[in-house]
């Protein structure tokens, strides 16, 4: 059953994901995400950089949606604002090569600690799955960092790992 099992038995160890400092770059951030992540998978999670302090606790993380939401040009953050457009009235408003210019670039070179997703939602070890499918589903998240006695952080636990121990209970028969 799920609840028998434990985030211990299913996380992975923190070193196995990539990290940085928070004074990173963005640009540096990308580099190492693309470094680290094989392209031909179909689907790797999670696709993102742990950040740490000066005295290695996580402070957040940079996924590469949060990468994408950082170089999106302007007017596409502003969204709202914008009149509703079809698609082709769209592609004409908006000229891709000339917004992703000199202000990208100039985004690149910001800290990674301008575009993370903060962390604030923690699981410990011996805390059962449940609860992590419980707080995934709850806050829209792909994994979540493990705390062991609510300071040290020792590993992550993926939504594929939850599903795989729930949806093989559920098919046993």
């Amino acid at each position: 059953m799920p609840n028998e099992k434990k985030v211990k038995d299913l996380m992975d160890d923190i070193f196995d994901y990539p990290h940085l400092p928070y004074w990173f770059s963005i640009k540096q951030a990308i580099e190492i995400l693309k470094k680290t992540l094989p392209a031909n998978t179909v689907c790797s999670y999670p696709r993102a950089i742990l950040v740490f302090d000066e005295k290695y606790n996580l402070l957040g993380t940079l996924s590469i949606r949060d990468i994408l939401r950082w170089l999106e040009p302007k007017v596409m953050q502003a969204s709202a604002e914008l009149p509703s457009l079809t698609e082709k009235e769209m592609d004409s408003f908006i000229s891709w090569g000339s917004l992703y210019s000199e202000e990208a670039k100039a985004r690149m070179e910001k800290p990674v600690s301008e575009a993370m997703t903060p962390a604030n939602i923690f699981i410990e070890p011996d805390d059962h799955i449940s609860k992590v499918a419980y707080l995934m589903l709850k806050n829209n998240l792909m994994y979540l960092p493990v705390l062991e006695g609510k300071k040290k952080l020792v590993g992550v636990i993926k939504m594929i790992n939850v599903f795989d121990v729930m949806t093989d209970v559920v098919l046993r028969k």
